[in-house]
């Protein structure tokens, strides 16, 4: 059964459970006074289970989290490989060279 969020006009908000076939409540139990069926927002669609997420495997071999720990291994190993070669970089940084610094103007 759905809870029903009710205003009245005199500012009372109360909920009421109700089954779907009933009709609106007409007046509020606390004062008595017309009151008006709010529109809530309701409750998301709840998944529940093993296989919805992204994340879930869609066999028993694991196979994207296996493919991702592979992938890793070979671009770790690709770095290495190319750091023992000497890669064609230079391992100079912009920082160990001094930097100059702008020459300042005397005002005359």
């Amino acid at each position: 059964m759905p809870t029903y969020d009710y205003e009245c006009a005199k500012g009372h908000n109360f909920e009421q459970l109700q089954p779907i076939t009933a009709d609106p409540l007409e007046e509020c139990p606390q004062c008595g006074s017309s009151v008006r069926r709010l529109i809530g927002g309701g409750t998301g669609i709840i998944f529940k289970g093993s296989g919805f997420y992204v994340t879930d495997s869609k066999g028993k071999s694991g196979g994207a989290a296996k493919s991702k720990a592979a992938d890793k291994g070979k671009t770790e190993k690709a770095a290495s490989d190319g750091a023992a070669k000497g890669g064609g970089e230079s391992t100079k940084s912009s920082t160990d060279s001094p930097a100059k610094k702008p020459e300042k103007a005397v005002a005359t």
